[in-house]
């Protein structure tokens, strides 16, 4: 079941300062959504707050209607997975552990799994390709593989919202294009509504069904990837010249970078 997921007049801080001022953002169910920006725009804040990590100044997040902010830690754990940057296991974790840990919100009593529980562990390691690696520690992964493993432990949460900072961060080209093609799937497969920060523009154009390019706090420009990938958003949002080129596979605009503005 899809939900949907919006702020209205969202004013985020840190201290004394404010980071995001009177955000009004509308997340497209089912889709795939990339937030973009340069260093300290605020991507990874919004973030937070519309996960309900941060708690903000004014304004509203509301899931399905209800304020995101007014429900428990636990109500909102079950329709909302968030996997931050480098997140870190405890040592000799395995694979099946870290998994099972998603299904901490619909546990009772003393937390013992559940028939239904083990089974959507299973699924969600099976989907994303660790089936081999069950009993694994984490520590002992590769990145693309420690990264599948905490978007397994995500989908177990059995979440239709999942929320990912910058899920590619520190990996190479390879695991990069397996983390990616794996959120595709769950979109296309499962339905999920997917929302991630992401650095890489051309991933950001190339994965994504709606880009929102943010610049200190604010909305630039949000919509297709062909509204927001234009020479003069990036201009303002990055502060570079860029030829926008089409992607010769899907027909994506592509960014290509050449000189500072």
């Amino acid at each position: 079941m899809k939900q949907t997921l919006y702020s209205e007049h969202l004013n985020i801080a840190y201290a004394d300062r404010m980071i995001v001022e009177d955000l009004n953002l509308h997340f497209p169910e089912g889709k795939i959504t990339a937030l973009v920006g340069a260093n300290g725009s605020g991507k990874s804040t919004i973030l937070k707050a519309m996960a309900r990590i941060m708690k903000p100044e004014g304004g509203q997040v509301y899931l399905d209607g209800k304020s995101i902010y007014r429900q428990s830690t636990k109500e909102v754990a079950k329709q909302v997975a968030i996997l931050p940057q480098n997140p870190a296991a405890p040592d000799g974790l395995t694979v099946s552990e870290l998994v099972s840990y998603g299904r901490f919100p619909h546990q009772k009593g003393f937390g013992t799994l559940t028939k239904e529980d083990k089974e959507i562990i299973q699924w969600a390691i099976q989907v994303t390709g660790m089936t081999e690696f069950y009993d694994r520690q984490v520590d002992q992964l590769s990145g693309g593989q420690r990264q599948r493993a905490w978007i397994a432990m995500a989908l177990a949460q059995g979440t239709q919202i999942l929320f990912l900072d910058e899920p590619t961060t520190f990996l190479d080209m390879a695991h990069q294009l397996e983390v990616h093609q794996l959120l595709m799937k769950l979109n296309q497969e499962e339905q999920r509504t997917i929302i991630m920060v992401v650095h890489d523009l051309n991933h950001a154009s190339r994965y994504a069904h709606h880009v929102v390019a943010i610049k200190q706090g604010k909305v630039v420009s949000e919509g297709s990837p062909d509204k927001v990938m234009t020479r003069e958003v990036l201009k303002e949002v990055f502060g570079i010249e860029a030829d926008i080129i089409s992607d010769p596979r899907s027909g994506v605009p592509l960014c290509l970078p050449f000189a500072l503005a």
